[in-house]
């Protein structure tokens, strides 16, 4: 299965939720908005949705400051 994370290509050889994307690439603690082919997901969904072969995946990291 071949996605998209932010530009650049990447190759997973099995089926993920976009919790397992986000544990595996060590953002799970971390506060991110996530679009899904230009669809921003809820945080209530990571568990359940599924990311498909093709999927343009975005994920922006929350910003403190002031």
């Amino acid at each position: 299965m071949n996605i998209i994370i932010n530009g650049v290509e990447k190759t997973y050889t099995s089926s993920l939720t976009l919790e397992t994307l986000l544990n595996e690439l060590d953002h799970a603690s971390k506060k991110v908005a996530i679009e899904v082919n230009e669809e921003i997901i809820p945080r209530s969904q990571y568990k359940n949705k599924l990311v498909v072969d093709g999927d343009k995946i975005e994920i922006i990291n929350a910003v403190g400051g002031g």
